[in-house]
Formats: C-alpha cells, structure tokens, sequence
C-alpha cells in the first residue's frame, strides 16, 4: 500500500508541468493556432523560474516570472502565425530552438558563465499547502502532502474548461478555430481572438515549466525539460482537445514516469536498465498516439492561416 501511494504521490508530481502545458495548447489548437513552440516555452519558463526564485527569494514571483517568460516567446510565436501567417510549425520548432538557447545565455550571462542555474534554497521552493495536515508516514500524507502546484493545476483545468464552454470569449476560441471566416463575418476580431488564445497557452506552458524548477527540483539546467512540451502536446491530441482529456491523458504520463522512478529504487530485489525505465513515458506517448490519433477530431481550421475578409 505503500509503494502505491509513493507511485500516486509521484503521478501528481510529474503530471503537473503536463497539465499545465496541456491547458494551453488546449486554448492555442482551439482558436486554430498549432503550438509545437510548448516545448521551448517551457524551457523558458523553467530557467526564468529558477533563476528569479535563486535570485528574489519569492517562489510565487518566481513563478509569475516563468509564466511571463513564457507568455513573451507565445507573443513572437502569435506574430508570426497570425499577423504574418507563417507556417505553425515552423514557427514553433523556431522558437523551441530560440528558447533554450536564450536560457543558456541569459544563465551565462546571469551566473559566471554557468550553463544551470544555482540551487534555490529549500524555502525559497514552492510551499507544500497541506504539510503538518496528516500524520507523519501515512499514506494520506505520502500522496496529498504534496507542492501547491499540483493543487493549482487542477483547479486550472476547471476554470479553462468554464472558459472555453461557458463564457463568450470561450465560444468566440472555438468559433475562429473551426471556422475564422464564419466568425469573421459575425464581427469577431479573429486575430485579437488568436492573440489572446496563444499568448494564454504561452503564460501556462511557461508555468508548467516554472513548476519543474520551482518545485519538482531546486533549479535549472539545459536536460531539465526535455520532451515533456511534445508529451503535452500528445496529450492535448489524446484529450481530443478538451481540458478534461488531456488532463487525465497528463496523468496517464505522470503515471508512466512514476513507474519509471519507482523502478529505478535501488532498494527493489530486481534491477532494470536505467536507460529502458527512462523510455517508458515516451515509449507510452507514441502508442497512445498510434492508438488514439484516428480517433480525435480536431478543430477544423487547425493550422489554416486567415486572412481578413476570406470565407
């Protein structure tokens, strides 16, 4: 019963950058703006988190800062995309290749020449909310006594799907990402609509990464994120697009890295390859999305550039 609660209190841990992520391609692919660029603003998001949480000493700035990160390299993805209709993904492999290569010189720039960032003091981290609420050992306290974070990306999930379906500026999301012209035509500003859908995705992947340095670790370094942005991104398309699916597709993948740690536990009477146990979230991502791909519908002008007046 133990080891089952150290393997749910791990899911929650890792799911959480995931969900994070995942909310904003949700917000993004629904206004019909493909976000491949997640995966460098989580970059971006972890490395501003760590290095303003080293540096202010404050995590909850810390972690507004990485979402700000974030949000700014989601503005010069938007841009391009919608002011100047590049192609999404071309766009977005751009900025997952200017993002870390931003971090890795700011860090530089920051640290005497550091490519990661110093260790932010332990209470300098994000706060465990519940800590003292259960007893010590038990297994209420092994799975809930966990960072603030893991709270905070569910309740996101909550207020993203009340955005998106029961608001105006939800509807508005989801008209111009399935039909821009149709919108267009009922007065909806389709660009401002895009703007504020993917600078939002931008805010919350920076987030998610912030989550990873703030709180999962104690600082940054240039393997910290690595493919969890595109993980979040098979999630969106294994959610089909709603924050409830890829919520629970998040923790299907937090899942499958807390079985990996768990069985890297020198401690275990068997040993498997580090290298094998370290394939398995990703090994899970690409049999989810064989499996599940022809299934998900996604929005129809997903990925189409609009311009003004065009039907």
């Amino acid at each position: 019963m133990e080891d089952l609660a150290l393997i749910l209190s791990t899911t929650l841990m890792y799911s959480t950058p995931l969900i994070f992520t995942a909310l904003g391609g949700v917000l993004s692919e629904n206004s019909g703006i493909v976000n491949i660029g997640l995966e460098g603003m989580m970059t971006i998001g972890a490395f501003a988190g760590a290095a303003a949480g080293y540096l202010v000493g404050n995590p909850w700035i810390a972690f507004l800062i990485g979402g700000l990160a974030g949000g700014l390299f989601a503005l010069i993805h938007a841009i391009a995309t919608v002011s100047f209709n590049a192609d999404h993904t071309i766009s977005g492999v751009a900025i997952n290749l200017l993002a870390p290569g931003v971090a890795l010189f700011s860090s530089k720039i920051l640290f005497d020449g550091a490519t990661m960032t110093p260790t932010i003091a332990m209470e300098n981290k994000i706060p465990r909310p519940l800590n003292g609420l259960f007893a010590e050992g038990s297994i209420l306290n092994t799975v809930f006594n966990t960072y603030a974070t893991v709270f905070i990306a569910f309740i996101l999930v909550a207020i993203v799907w009340y955005v998106l379906y029961k608001t105006k500026l939800g509807l508005r999301i989801r008209s111009v990402g399935e039909h821009p012209g149709a919108a267009d035509t009922l007065g909806i500003n389709v660009n401002r609509v895009r703007y504020i859908a993917v600078i939002a995705s931008g805010i919350l992947a920076g987030l998610g990464g912030a989550s990873m340095s703030l709180a999962i670790v104690s600082s940054f370094r240039p393997t910290l994120i690595s493919g969890q942005g595109y993980i979040a991104m098979a999630a969106v398309i294994f959610g089909k697009w709603k924050p409830q699916g890829a919520m629970a597709a998040c923790l299907l993948f937090g899942f499958s890295t807390a079985l990996s740690v768990f069985f890297g536990n020198p401690e275990l009477p068997f040993r498997i390859n580090e290298n094998l146990l370290s394939m398995i979230p990703y090994v899970i991502t690409l049999v989810v999305l064989v499996l599940f791909i022809k299934s998900s519908k996604a929005p129809a002008a997903l990925g189409n550039p609009y311009k003004k007046g065009e039907r």
